[in-house]
């Protein structure tokens, strides 16, 4: 009996491929980086369940594989990690239930920054559209024992089938049939080997499973009027596979951090600011911490999410730890790993060890001499963080009394010293009269409210 199913897809996902099919993407390149990214993320979620739970069979030959054909024009994409069951594609992958998507269309549809506005909403897997034909998903968790799979299988459309299948393994695997090659409109050929090899050393260099491809190598035999070329095809690992937070500072290059951080944070923007340091002593730890450039659409709602990656020797144990910061600094993205914790950390251990606080304490005084070195070195760029970041870093002036001095020097406030800037606290006292005793404040919801009030 048949079990395939047609679906429509959702009407705001439609909205969104619209977007990022026709709009939203300026290289259409960028489609490998998200598949190979959501990949690594699969491998990396079953690491991590499979510490805690028996029926997650662990992988020990982590990978990700591509695969092209160019007589078909198919490019393949395959990974070894959690993978999906029949439930889980049909909500995942044509629906989007995320808190805000109404918002963020609304953003989008009035907005002449939707390219940097959809990277936050992380819809990578759509970007496939924009290079192929029709997109074919074949996926099997990693607790189903028995190989049962499931197929997903669209043209971009509107509509979506969905039926049983079989894959000897656990994970998932993707087929583009690719769109003819176009280079004229930015279109590369996806079926070439050197095209492929170009963009993962580009994009994904860093990420910390081998991406795998069979290559054709020319090799010479023989010497003189005898020499004859031969091909052979080999397997090769297209990337370095060494973690970035891992590298010394002075051989990795600002483009490095730049995609690392558009790997792990979704965005398409660079970083205003980059953290990487090693901390020594008493608790070792090395941390690779971001300031975004733009707040999340959804980073003021009371679901949204903040944490750091947490490693503990080259093991994720945790996708967002959100007790290695404050809540008020819940917009910072990055990585810590130390060595220092057990590999089976719990939620509750996290928030009792000792090495977590100190660590948490670390973090937290970085985060803060970055943001007061950005103030005092570049006031245009953040005075543009604190448009974006200000109501949260308010937050910690009333819940962070460790800090609550440093965090006040840091905010921001209109005056009717200069209608155009704002002015720190510091420099207003700087500013007052020998004889002022007080400061005059009124709170209200804009400038221009404040300056027609009669108490002004």
């Amino acid at each position: 009996m048949s079990t395939a199913q047609s679906f429509e897809f959702q009407a705001e996902t439609r909205r969104l491929m619209e977007l990022v099919i026709h709009s939203v993407y300026s290289q259409k390149e960028v489609f490998l980086r998200e598949l190979i990214s959501n990949a690594s993320d699969a491998i990396d979620k079953r690491r991590f369940l499979a510490l805690t739970d028996k029926n997650i069979i662990p992988e020990e030959d982590n990978h990700i594989r591509i695969e092209i054909d160019k007589a078909t024009r198919r490019l393949t994409i395959s990974d070894t990690g959690i993978g999906m069951s029949r439930e889980e594609v049909i909500q995942n992958i044509g629906t989007i239930a995320r808190s805000g998507t109404r918002e963020l269309l609304e953003k989008l549809k009035n907005s002449k920054e939707s390219f940097d506005l959809i990277g936050q909403f992380g819809v990578g897997f759509y970007s496939a559209f924009m290079v192929a034909d029709k997109v074919t998903l074949i996926t099997r968790r990693a607790d189903e024992k028995e190989g049962k799979a499931t197929r997903w299988v669209s043209t971009g459309e509107g509509t979506y089938t969905i039926e049983d299948d079989t894959r000897p393994t656990p994970g998932t695997t993707i087929i583009l049939d690719l769109k003819p090659a176009d280079k004229e409109n930015g279109l590369p050929d996806f079926c070439d080997e050197f095209e492929i090899e170009m963009l993962v050393k580009k994009y994904s260099d860093f990420i910390a499973y081998p991406i795998r491809m069979k290559k054709t190598v020319h090799k010479t035999v023989g010497e003189g009027k005898n020499a004859k070329t031969e091909e052979t095809v080999e397997d090769v690992t297209l990337n370095s596979m060494k973690p970035l937070w891992t590298r010394s500072k002075n051989e990795i290059k600002d483009e490095d951090y730049n995609e690392f951080y558009k790997h792990i944070a979704h965005d398409w923007e660079d970083p205003l600011k980059v953290i990487h340091y090693r901390a020594e002593g008493r608790i070792e730890y090395t941390a690779l911490l971001y300031i975004p450039r733009r707040a999340p659409f959804d980073l003021y709602f009371s679901s949204f999410k903040g944490g750091l990656q947490l490693y503990v020797k080259k093991v994720m144990v945790a996708e967002r730890a959100e007790e290695l910061l404050p809540r008020y600094l819940r917009f910072v993205r990055g990585v810590v790993e130390s060595a220092d914790l057990p590999l089976n950390i719990s939620r509750e251990l996290l928030q009792q060890d000792r090495h977590i606080s100190a660590i948490r304490k670390g973090l937290t005084s970085k985060i803060l001499a970055a943001l007061s070195e950005l103030l005092e070195k570049d006031r245009e760029g953040y005075s543009k963080f604190y448009r974006e970041f200000g109501p949260a870093l308010k937050e910690g002036s009333a819940t962070d009394f460790e800090n609550k001095e440093k965090i006040a020097s840091l905010l921001l406030f209109a005056s009717s010293f200069d209608k155009e800037k704002t002015t720190t606290l510091g420099e207003y006292v700087g500013r007052m009269k020998p004889d002022q005793k007080y400061i005059y404040y009124l709170t209200g919801d804009s400038r221009s409210a404040l300056d027609s009030s009669p108490h002004t």
